[in-house]
């Protein structure tokens, strides 16, 4: 247990209680649930091998299947893939192959550990997307940090692929990249940790500032951390209506505000958001960003200290606080509660109010895959960020429920039909369904998917732990 709080860097200062506390676990608990999911992963990792594998969707009936499955039969396939293209979504699992590519630079919070360490990562992934998706998803873990050949292996991989989902790959290149790939490539490109993240905060905010009764159309939102998923995050704010006069962002050194002579053309984003944002141009640092804002959104440093209890006191009132850094959040909720805070939202799981990337990207695949789209626009984001919030708020909404949890079996399928009605509406599409096509292919996809695994787990075929 010791070691684990080392590697988690969490603290425990004894027990408190307060009012606002109520929800929460006292903290000695809350240590010991943080560190088992790591302790249960080095037992369970080791006895499955992996968590992801390849397995038949045609059936063999008798060995003369092989000839129409392979040689002969399958040249006649072949031929009419080389005179229509297209047709290649016919004959093939292509319309639902997503390619899960990293290069290991920037793994959760352990940052630049190599691709043979970030390929645990991707294969949760890979199980994410299969589960809650029913997208046949592969890690690829690519053992290069140059930049042009990711985008060219991306796009030589096109082929093989009805989307690419980028992962874990470190600030600023991750922007280039997804830049040019968006630009370059055929079918659907998502970096995750920024479009996701984004989308899944979107999400929350939306339901926040209901519960508040404050409009995102005039809201004074706060930034601290200038990373790839608060970047991506401002980006939609502004394209969800937020006056871009109206955000505050922070780096490591301070708010970002046109009198910075440290940021060079290597940080173009950062570059364009002194120029667009902080409209009253603010200076300083943390404090000074989080005074009188209506709502921070901090993907930070991993605290508990990063954010002060007085800083939040400085909020307006009925403040909303995102402190998303992971394994500890800026400040834990409680603090912020007790600072004054109205709502709290983090990246954990064992508290309220997770922001989670995982209630976003495997609909919106399921979603740009049935209509096979061509990309994932941030107007697509926006529909399935407004779907999100809308699945929340129609089971109730309040303080410590902003936004759906990934055991309601509607959010998945309903995600993804908002963001293929979106793509249709935007002809991005290659194919053209109603609403309700889009919605009963996602609801079946995902339906069977996760049948195959209770199945598989019911034979025995995937082991009960500790069962050779």
């Amino acid at each position: 247990m010791e070691r684990w709080k080392r590697e988690y860097g969490l603290r425990v200062s004894g027990r408190r209680k307060t009012k606002e506390m109520t929800i929460y676990m006292n903290k000695d608990e809350l240590l010991n649930k943080a560190v088992k999911p790591a302790e249960d992963a080095m037992k369970l990792h080791p006895f499955y091998r992996g968590k992801v594998e390849v397995t038949l969707k045609a059936p063999v009936r008798d060995y003369n299947d092989f000839a129409v499955w392979y040689t002969p039969g399958v040249a006649a396939p072949c031929r009419d893939i080389y005179e229509h293209k297209e047709s290649v979504y016919k004959h093939t699992n292509k319309g639902n192959f997503v390619a899960v590519i990293s290069d290991g630079t920037r793994v959760l919070g352990l940052g630049d550990i190599g691709p043979e360490a970030s390929l645990p990562v991707m294969e949760g992934k890979a199980l994410l997307f299969k589960y809650l998706g029913g997208v046949d998803a592969f890690p690829i873990c690519l053992d290069t940090k140059d930049p042009e050949e990711i985008i060219r292996t991306v796009k030589i991989l096109q082929p093989s692929f009805g989307g690419i989902n980028l992962e874990d790959i470190e600030n600023p290149k991750c922007f280039y990249i997804l830049e040019r790939l968006r630009q370059e490539c055929q079918i659907p490109v998502w970096h995750d940790d920024q479009q996701g993240t984004a989308c899944v905060t979107l999400a929350g905010l939306i339901n926040a500032m209901k519960i508040v009764g404050k409009e995102l159309s005039n809201a004074r939102i706060a930034m601290i951390g200038a990373g790839a998923a608060n970047v991506a995050t401002l980006r939609l704010l502004l394209a969800a209506g937020v006056p871009p006069g109206n955000i505050i962002m922070c780096d490591s050194k301070g708010i970002l505000h046109r009198q910075r002579k440290d940021i060079t053309e290597k940080h173009r984003e950062k570059l364009k958001i002194m120029e667009l944002t902080n409209g009253e141009q603010k200076t300083g640092g943390m404090a000074e960003a989080m005074e009188g804002a209506d709502a921070v959104i901090a993907l930070s440093k991993p605290g508990p200290d990063t954010i002060k209890k007085e800083w939040i006191k400085a909020m307006a009132s009925d403040a909303i606080v995102f402190a998303c850094a992971n394994p500890v959040p800026e400040i834990w909720p409680w603090e912020a509660k007790e600072a004054g805070a109205a709502i709290v939202a983090t990246g954990r799981s064992d508290f309220p109010n997770q922001v989670n990337n995982s209630l976003g990207f495997p609909a919106i695949f399921r979603g740009v895959l049935d209509v096979q789209a061509r990309t994932i626009t941030d107007t697509m984001c926006i529909a399935a960020a407004e779907e999100l919030a809308a699945c929340a708020a129609e089971k109730g909404l309040n303080p410590e429920k902003i936004l759906p949890t990934m055991d309601n079996p509607e959010v998945f399928p309903r995600v993804a039909t908002a963001t293929a009605m979106k793509a249709i509406e935007e002809n991005v599409a290659r194919l053209i369904l109603t609403r309700e096509e889009v919605f009963s292919l996602a609801r079946e996809k995902i339906g069977r998917a996760q049948e195959q695994v209770r199945i598989l787990m019911e034979k025995g075929i995937i082991p009960a732990p500790g069962n050779s």
